[in-house]
């Protein structure tokens, strides 16, 4: 069974920094595109961050400048560097992933999310 599974969440003083990690494991023959998206209570979910296979990387305009999505293919493991944390960030924060489990099958996974607080 393919999963993936975030973690780094936490809380965080405005201005603060922390790193989120997801990692996909199960049977995997390749990841397409990987990406985090938020949700913050009475909002709408969010794409925050991708990066596809090649390493090209798009961002929502309210985190450029301060937030970096990378991945490491030989891990399965996608990041999300976060930079000058204000409250507006305060969310719950989904790792999705494109992921081909065979040569004839693709899906698209979620993970369950991690709660990342901004808060003085």
């Amino acid at each position: 069974q393919v999963q993936l599974v975030e973690s780094g969440g936490g809380l965080v003083q405005p201005g603060g920094s922390l790193r989120l990690s997801c990692a996909a494991s199960g049977s995997i023959f390749s990841i397409n595109a990987m990406g985090w998206y938020r949700q913050a209570p009475g909002k709408e979910r969010e794409l925050v961050a991708g990066i596809n296979s090649g390493g090209s990387t798009n961002y929502v305009d309210s985190v450029k400048g301060r937030f970096t999505i990378s991945r490491d293919n030989a891990k399965n493991t996608v990041y999300l560097q976060m930079n000058s944390l204000n409250a507006e960030d305060t969310a719950e924060y989904y790792c999705n992933a494109e992921i081909r489990t065979s040569r004839w099958y693709v899906m698209n996974l979620w993970g369950k999310g991690t709660l990342v607080t901004v808060s003085s």
